[in-house]
């Protein structure tokens, strides 16, 4: 059987709680499962969280990670916290684009200015 590493990577800053994607490709229903029950415990231990999702490890995704994306999203919203995504492949962030998804996320070239764009909103 193969070993489960965890698929995402969490740090606890001071602004917000980054979560880093640690896998390449996220194209596996079970995956984005798993995915999901990480990224909604993450949320659910925190009211108004301020969290920034770094994609910087991901070259491939599959469209249900964007709905998977949506969900959270929507998570995040009801318990009035703030969403940021940074560091996305640009073939990827095509995919947002044509999708039109770049007008629902608040999407950051890197770690930082996602952190600055959650500072200005406080």
């Amino acid at each position: 059987m193969a070993s489960l590493k965890p698929k995402v990577s969490v740090e606890y800053g001071e602004k917000a709680t980054i979560v880093t994607f640690t896998d390449e490709k996220i194209l596996e229903e079970r995956d984005i499962v798993e995915l999901q029950g990480s990224l909604m415990g993450i949320i659910e231990q925190t009211e108004k969280i301020n969290l920034i999702l770094d994609f910087s490890t991901v070259k491939f995704l599959s469209s249900a990670v964007l709905g998977l994306l949506i969900r959270v999203s929507k998570k995040v919203y009801e318990q009035n916290g703030q969403l940021r995504l940074c560091n996305i492949n640009p073939r990827i962030y095509e995919i947002f684009k044509i999708t039109r998804l770049t007008k629902i996320f608040d999407i950051s070239p890197d770690r930082a200015s996602a952190a600055a764009s959650l500072a200005g909103q406080q």
